[in-house]
């Protein structure tokens, strides 16, 4: 059957047909992909049919539409019904759904994406849609002030991630009421029972220990669902401050007798002769196309109030970027902080986060400078990227920080950023062993590896505060996910200020028409190549110096002129570990780039570092001056 129906005329009898159609639609999409999630997607589709026909405020026709509610599947294996939403509010044909679902260089991916209109974030990783949803909550609380509600589906499975609980922590502390948890407890998993089953109250006591306010319901009981979402509804924006849990139970597989409440079927499409079985059962194939309400035109509220841990002094920022003499030593992450004011200053969607490390940082200027504008993560550095995301979906200019070794715990979530094509800026200060004597738990030797695997992303390296600030300046206008390395030291400033600093461009620091070696460094191993030359220069050996401050994209074009003119003499120093760095960014662009005749010495921290003074551990790690001038030495000498 057809029916296309306002939403004010929509009753639970047809959302009930929508249910079924949801149910169907699910297991013909899989089953002609030949791959899928149907059981996991039939547990959830009662939720998701009064949801759809009743209470998400969208206008499908105008999807950026800034009052729209938001709908992120946590749950992203569940896209067959996904999917079957988007049929049954006419956004997405039969024949896209059964022919498109999964087949290559479609964009009905096995999880969903950003390629879709209608799709904030990319999921599937489980245990990042409701972390990124609080990033959207928070936007629309304290930033947009509109009444959009968030909607999470999420599974029971990744319930046991911690991230999803560090979403619920962040979700009370800032009292968001507007965002509102479906949580589908189908009791099994992958390769059996989750870990709480069907226990409810278990569930509904660790939430509410996190400050949810939770609505325990049967997930297949339509009237059920109905009052429970209006219950969520009403309370959105209220003095609570909660966010709502509508607690589920449901089954997997729900609507097929066959498959309901047995193992064995995550993941796994029916078989032809099977989905024919189902879809019988559930009473045939249906072609209804209805929509649910529309959002009402809004204009932003007032300035809530927002917790704070700090009291920042009364500031006045300015616009213009700030400004450090050449010689001057300036720690890059306290230019970093400066750069950060003024460019909010300059710009209001400017927002930053931190992992509660922000005097480290110097994020702090930025909270006395605009802290309705700064939203404090605490030591939840997964939350951190992922309110950073949801801020990005927003359209916000958001830059993170912490210590870099701790952004290691946050990689899926900016892995996934990647994937959902969000602009997120990074910063991570307290890097390599020049940080002395924390030790290793808090030196980060792997980061800017991990940063140059994700896909087309930024990572800079800046050496004094002239750089920093020309680089956080351009990475305000970078798409990706862009990252900056800040050190813990103050070195003396090597530029003038409103020296540029392109993003892909190098500093040709020293150079001659009879250098014999080139010494590459980057940050801390800049001002030691930099010693390194006066060093040989007393020796009579000439040594061109480049400060590769853009590790990714890299100056090829510059690498390769300097292999030319120093015989292929090379000295590559990086205080990180050898592999994924500055060397092997250099061993890239210099192998593409066909250069032949090279001789390149690597240095690098190839031991675990102790405590000790920065000098001590740069010494001990052979990435000093004086090991640098060996190394050439040993080159030109050859």
């Amino acid at each position: 059957m057809a029916t296309t129906e306002p939403a004010s005329t929509i009753g639970l009898d047809t959302v009930a047909e929508l249910a079924a159609q949801l149910r169907v639609d699910s297991v013909r999409s899989s089953t002609s992909a030949g791959s899928g999630h149907p059981t996991s997607s039939m547990s959830a589709a009662d939720l998701l049919a009064v949801l759809t026909a009743r209470h998400l405020r969208y206008d499908w026709d105008e999807p950026r539409l800034p009052v729209n509610d938001h709908l992120i599947f946590s749950k992203g294996h569940a896209s067959p019904l996904l999917y079957s939403v988007f049929k049954a509010v006419g956004v997405v044909s039969e024949e896209e759904l059964l022919n498109g679902y999964r087949r290559f260089g479609q964009r009905l991916e096995g999880h969903p994406t950003p390629i879709l209109p209608w799709v904030d974030v990319a999921t599937g990783s489980l245990g990042q849609g409701l972390p990124d949803g609080v990033g959207v909550a928070l936007a629309g609380k304290y930033l947009d002030r509109l009444p959009y509600r968030v909607w999470v589906l999420t599974g029971d499975s990744e319930l046991a991630e911690g991230s999803i609980w560090e979403a619920f922590d962040k979700a009370s502390y800032y009292g968001l009421s507007r965002l509102i948890v479906l949580a589908d407890i189908n009791r099994l998993g992958q390769r059996g029972q989750t870990d709480v089953g069907w226990n409810l109250e278990e569930y509904q006591r660790r939430m509410e220990g996190f400050g949810a306010r939770v609505l325990t319901i049967d997930g297949h009981d339509l009237a059920a669902i109905d009052q429970a979402m209006t219950a969520a509804e009403d309370a959105a924006g209220g003095p609570g401050g909660q966010p709502t849990v509508i607690l589920a139970k449901t089954i997997k597989g729900k609507g097929f007798s066959e498959v309901e409440n047995k193992d064995g079927w995550h993941g796994k499409p029916f078989p032809p002769d099977m989905a024919a079985r189902a879809i019988a059962e559930l009473g045939g194939v249906r072609n209804l196309v209805l929509r649910g309400p529309v959002p009402a035109p809004a204009e932003p509220g007032p300035v809530p109030d927002k917790p704070s841990t700090l009291a920042p002094e009364p500031a006045t920022p300015s616009t213009a970027p700030p400004e450090y003499a050449v010689g001057e030593k300036v720690e890059t992450r306290k230019a970093y902080g400066d750069a950060l004011v003024a460019l909010g200053a300059r710009d209001d969607r400017v927002v930053a986060l931190d992992g509660e490390v922000s005097n480290s940082t110097f994020a702090d200027e930025f909270t006395a400078a605009f802290p309705e504008r700064y939203f404090e993560m605490f030591i939840a550095e997964q939350q951190l990227v992922a309110a950073a995301t949801g801020l990005a979906v927003r359209g916000y200019t958001a830059f993170a920080s912490t210590f870099a070794a701790f952004l290691t715990r946050a990689y899926d979530f900016i892995r996934m950023g990647a994937i959902s094509g969000v602009d997120l800026r990074l910063a991570g200060s307290h890097s390599g062993v020049e940080i002395g004597a924390d030790g290793p738990s808090q030196m980060a030797l792997e980061d800017l590896a991990m940063m140059r695997a994700v896909h087309g992303s930024t990572v800079l390296y800046p050496s004094d505060g002239t750089s920093t600030v020309a680089l956080v300046d351009a990475m305000a206008h970078t798409p990706g996910i862009s990252y900056l390395r800040t050190t813990r030291g103050g070195y003396p400033g090597l530029y003038p200020a409103g020296e540029k600093f392109p993003i892909g461009g190098s500093k040709l620091v020293r150079s001659g028409d009879h250098d014999q070696v080139t010494l590459i460094g980057a940050g801390v191993t800049l001002h030691e190549a930099l010693g390194a030359a006066d060093i040989l220069g007393r020796e009579g050996i000439a040594a061109r110096v480049i400060d590769l401050y853009s590790v990714k994209p890299v100056d090829a074009e510059t690498l390769a002129a300097a292999a030319e003119a120093t015989g292929g003499r090379i000295v590559v120093a990086e205080d990180h570990h050898p592999e994924g760095g500055l060397g092997s960014a250099v061993a890239d662009a210099l192998l593409a780039a066909g250069v032949q005749n090279l001789h390149l010495t690597h240095l690098a921290v190839r031991g675990m570092p102790g405590s000790g003074t920065g000098q001590e551990l740069l010494a001990w790690a052979g990435v000093d001056a004086d090991h640098i001038a060996g190394a050439a030495r040993k080159l030109v000498g050859g």
